[in-house]
């Protein structure tokens, strides 16, 4: 039986009121979490979850790793609940996105070991090819900075829109070069943008959120985010300091094992879920 935990909203907005009220006093320097218990890991439910889920239930008992698992919705509280020590890991984000979470939040996470990419896709239930897209339709976009510049790139390296020479991992639509389209951009939080595809013309949807929505990049995408040299790929991460924590270190041995990526290969054939080891 999958043996993890969901939090209610009302218990995540606690975890974000007792986080308001220690940040200050919390950094880098704190003292690392107590290892003699279960390692508690935050996770988004799909694809993280369900990969944590199989190391719990085929690996962890041999490796002699007590894992929990803690499923939250958001990109944002499993990163302040790292920070003031609710739970001890987290696993959903990559790279770009942490940095940036970091620099605005005034956090300390740093990552352990990349898993998987879950490739960025343009969908649509209203044309079937991305040239079929009218003049002035409305795109959904996340509306948080990096994956919102991530999914400008993608429009970008699909031919649909160019950006400004240099735009970064920052970028808006207000470093937009051209758009022949007049496209429009319709900015929502990630989670949002499948739900979208009924108000829209098309949406950029993250990789996890796009499999949950039963949408596959290889199937339904009209245009895919390249896996070759991709930074955004998804990993382990936890507290600066808590790095050499040993049930860390196990979870991070068994995630990048060849029994993980099977299982990944696996369970997400479409390439909606790409192992990065």
């Amino acid at each position: 039986m999958r043996n993890t935990a969901k939090l209610t909203t009302a218990v995540l907005a606690a975890g974000a009121l007792t986080f308001g009220l220690t940040a200050c006093g919390s950094g880098a320097a704190d003292t690392a979490s107590d290892t003699s218990g279960p390692l508690v890991v935050a996770a988004s439910p799909t694809p993280h979850a369900e990969i944590l889920t199989f190391v719990k239930d085929n690996l962890a008992k041999k490796a002699g790793l007590d894992l929990e698992v803690k499923e939250f919705t958001d990109y944002v509280l499993p990163n302040t609940a790292t920070e003031d020590g609710s739970v001890d890991a987290n696993y959903f984000q990559n790279q770009p996105y942490l940095d940036d979470f970091n620099k605005k939040q005034g956090t300390h996470i740093v990552p352990v070991v990349t898993v998987h990419l879950e490739p960025l896709g343009l969908y649509s239930d209203k044309v079937k090819s991305k040239d079929d897209l009218k003049t002035g339709a409305t795109v959904a976009v996340p509306n948080d900075t990096v994956n919102e510049a991530r999914a400008l790139k993608l429009l970008d390296a699909a031919g649909i829109i160019t950006l400004k020479d240099g735009a970064d991992n920052a970028a808006t639509p207000a470093d937009i070069a051209e758009n022949p389209k007049k496209l429009k951009f319709k900015e929502l939080e990630a989670a949002q943008t499948p739900r979208s595809l009924e108000d829209v013309d098309a949406a950029v949807i993250n990789g996890n959120y796009a499999i949950e929505a039963d949408l596959s990049p290889a199937d339904d995408a009209l245009a895919v985010e390249p896996a070759k040299d991709n930074p955004n790929g998804n990993f382990l991460a936890v507290k600066e300091g808590n790095e050499d924590d040993p049930r860390v270190k196990k979870l991070a041995k068994l995630l990048t094992s060849p029994e993980v990526k099977k299982f990944i290969e696996e369970k997400w054939s479409n390439g909606s879920v790409i192992p990065s080891f």
